[in-house]
């Protein structure tokens, strides 16, 4: 990374009071940082600057989702260590997060200290200890909830189809369940 990019971080996300307090919090820590709320946004401000760091919320309002913003980021430039944050948390989005160009994949909440910490992981860890539990039934149906979700750019309607059951049934799993 040049001197330019260095500090220069990219927030994509949608809620303007997180990316606010997420922007002053890196700016106290010597960062420059940027702001969009959706995809058209994201490629408005790479057609100017190449942030060194990207923050990408993987929900955002419109048809894009953040994942979408991954893979214009990497493609923008491979040497960017970008974090998607969701609160819809999940392997199958996770892979894919990591697949399009990610670095790291946090669950909210998560913190600047979080995030930081997570541009510093960009290696990965093989040393990692793996657990011996096995995924429960319940564990199983999250991860495919959020998969048909990702599939469907998180169209609640759509996913619900695609699950054969009710909108309302998958609209209470999801609240019961926030990660």
């Amino acid at each position: 990374m040049n001197a330019d990019t260095e500090r220069l971080l990219l927030i994509v996300e949608d809620d303007e009071a997180f990316a606010r307090t997420l922007a002053r919090s890196f700016e106290r820590r010597g960062y420059r940082v940027l702001h969009a709320d959706s995809l058209a946004r994201t490629q408005e401000l790479l057609a100017t600057h190449t942030p060194g760091y990207a923050v990408v919320d993987l929900k955002l309002k419109g048809e894009a989702t953040g994942l979408a913003c991954v893979r214009a980021l990497h493609a923008h430039s491979e040497e960017m260590l970008i974090v998607v944050l969701t609160g819809y948390a999940s392997i199958a989005t996770a892979v894919e997060a990591v697949k399009l160009g990610a670095c790291h994949y946090l669950a909210k909440p998560s913190n600047t200290d979080d995030i930081e910490a997570a541009f510093g992981l960009a290696e990965g860890n093989a040393d990692m200890e793996l657990t011996n539990r096995s995924s429960s039934i319940k564990t199983l149906e999250w991860e495919r909830i959020h998969e048909v979700l990702a599939e469907t750019g998180f169209n609640i309607t759509e996913a619900a189809r695609r699950l054969g059951m009710h909108r309302r049934t998958l609209t209470r799993k999801l609240d019961k369940r926030r990660v």
